[in-house]
This record gives C-alpha cells, structure tokens and sequence, in this order.
C-alpha cells in the first residue's frame, strides 16, 4: 500500500514538474517555432514536387544532353523520385539534419556551397535596405505626425502613399531604366565590375556603386510601411497624458518629441520586424532579377527556371531558418525593449 501511494506521488510529482516546465515562455517559444519549422519543411518539399511538368525532363532540358528511356530511368532513381512521397520527406529530413541540401545537378556544384557564395550579396543587400529604410521612416514618421495636417505631413503622405501602390518590381525597372539605361550614371547589371581585379578601398567603392540602385529601389519599397506604421503610433501616443505632463514641466519640445513620444510609439515598430523581413526577402527576388544582382533572389530565379529540385529546397530552407531565426529573436528581446509586456 505504501509503495502504491510513494508511486503515485512520484508520477503526480512528474506531472507538476512536466506543467511547470511547459509553462516557461521560451518552452513554448521553441516548441511553437519547431512545429511551424517542421510545417515549413514539409511545405517547401512538396510544393516543387507539385509543379506542373516532368521534373527531369525541365532540369535537363538546358544541357546538351540525349535523354533516353534507360537514362530516364535512371536519373529518376539518382534523384530518389522512384519512391514514396513518405520515404522521400524522411530523407530529405535527416540530409537537412546532417546539414546536406543536396547536389545541384544544373550547377554542377554543391548547393550549400552556391548558397554562401550567394547569401553575403543578398545580406549586404537587406540588411542596408532594412537599417535605411527603419530610420527614414521613424525619422518621417516621427516629423510628420508631430506637424499633423500641415503642408509637409500631406505632401509626404500623399508622396509615399503613390510610392507603397507601386510593386518594388516596377521600381527596380524604372529605376534601371533611367538611371542606367537612359542616363548611364550606373552599372546596369551585377555587383561588382567583371575581370577588374580591384582591391581595397577600389573594391570597396566598386560595389558600392554597383549596390547603389538595387538598394535604393528594395529602400524605397520599403519606406512607406514604415513610415505609416510610425506615423499612425505618433497620432496615438501624442494624446497620451504623459506628453501634457512633460510640456507642462517645460521640457524642450524635440525632447518630448523623440525621447518621450518616439521612444513609446516605436513599439509596434519592433513586432513588425519579422514581418518586414518576409516582405524585403520577397522584394529581393524582384530586384536581384531585374539588376543581376548575384544573392540568392537571383539564385532562385534561376533554381525556378530550370526547375532545379534539389537548389530551390536548399534556398527555401535557407530562407525559412533566418525568418524564424529573425521572429525568434524579436519574440526574446521585445520583453526587455519593453518591460510592460511582464505584467501582460
């Protein structure tokens, strides 16, 4: 009898201490990231298994190559596509998990390898896309909704409310065609200049230049949801009592204005951030295509194209774990950005 009851203390004891476990933050962080993650993988394997056409026929099709019926068969098993759907996941998982994205077979190379040979070019792209775009927009934002009504706050509205209704594809080739095409004052194509040989400062103000219209057009995409975002939290803030309270106690003006009002209105602005991210990895596609622009936008295209199976899974991987990691990091710091958020 006693050692029926120390038992059921023990399994009751398990219990609280597994309901315990489960209820910390970051236990359901990760757990909600990981099934989102698994749900992601399974999206990215068997949406290109779901596009029309012979997979084999449209990556071989490009290569000076005679398919024939015993070829055929035997590409169809190189690529593991003789069996289940099922059995086909469970590879695809464990190659992920020994970090394999698998062997382009179009590229004739590795596909990790022409992913890290392409992802600094896109990081350098977003993450100075993502850094202009944030302080234009709380800097307009901010300025705006601080003179509501007057002449600059409309004119800047109207302005960046044309801008937002115009795709960031349209920008990037209006954008190339003037700049580059009509007035020739930049490179049209590319990120750096082919068999230059630069280096040093050389190099460094070569792909600046080659970074500049791809970066203004993915900028400029961007600018307008920041900037409504900033503006419509500003509108809301402003009433706040606290904002009556500093102006009662004869602070200056720009210090209400940016270290009391800005300083709560850009909350919002953080929970946006992963958001932001899957739209500017959205605009990359656009405007790596259209400019030439050698990251993973461009890499994709090409991976689409040829139908590439094994470089469109490594790309959409690539680009789900950063999304995540993105969120992730967002969800774990917005609690110290603001401390409310414990009592909520």
């Amino acid at each position: 009898m006693k050692k029926e009851n120390s038992s059921s203390g023990r399994n009751l004891l398990s219990i609280y201490r597994i309901k315990y476990i489960l209820s910390k933050r970051w236990v359901k962080i990760a757990t909600v990231y990981l099934m989102t993650l698994f749900i992601l993988l399974f999206i990215n394997f068997i949406l290109p298994r779901l596009l029309p056409g012979d997979v084999i026929i449209a990556m071989y099709s490009g290569q000076e190559l005679l398919i024939t019926d015993e070829l055929y068969n035997e590409l169809i098993v190189l690529h593991g596509l003789d069996k289940p759907l099922i059995e086909q996941f469970y590879t695809y998982i464990t190659q992920l998990a020994h970090g394999d994205l698998g062997y382009s077979y179009v590229h004739r190379a590795s596909t990790i390898d022409l992913i890290m040979k392409a992802l600094p070019w896109t990081l350098l792209l977003v993450l100075s896309s993502f850094i202009l775009s944030s302080i234009a927009g709380i800097i307009l934002g901010v300025e705006s909704s601080w003179r509501r009504g007057g002449r600059f706050d409309r004119l800047l509205l109207m302005f960046l409310l044309f801008i937002d209704g115009i795709p960031s594809l349209a920008l990037g080739i209006m954008f190339l065609s003037v700049f580059s095409l009509y007035c020739g004052w930049f490179p049209t194509a590319g990120a750096i200049t082919p068999y230059s040989d630069e280096t040093g400062i050389t190099y460094i103000i070569d792909v600046l230049w080659h970074l500049i219209l791809p970066l203004s057009a993915l900028t400029l995409s961007q600018l307008p949801g920041d900037y409504l975002l900033i503006r419509s939290s500003m509108l809301l803030t402003i009433r706040e009592p606290f904002v009556l309270t500093a102006r009662a106690k004869g602070i200056k003006e720009r210090r209400i204005k940016y270290l009391h009002t800005a300083r709560n209105a850009i909350l919002p602005f953080f929970t946006r951030i992963g958001i932001r991210v899957v739209y500017v990895i959205t605009g990359v596609l656009f405007i790596e295509t259209i400019f030439a622009y050698p990251g993973l936008g461009l890499l994709t295209y090409e991976a689409i194209s040829n139908r590439d199976l094994p470089l469109m899974q490594g790309i959409f991987t690539i680009s789900v774990i950063l999304v995540l990691l993105v969120n992730i990091i967002v969800d774990l710091s917005y609690k110290k950005i603001d401390p409310r958020i414990e009592y909520a």
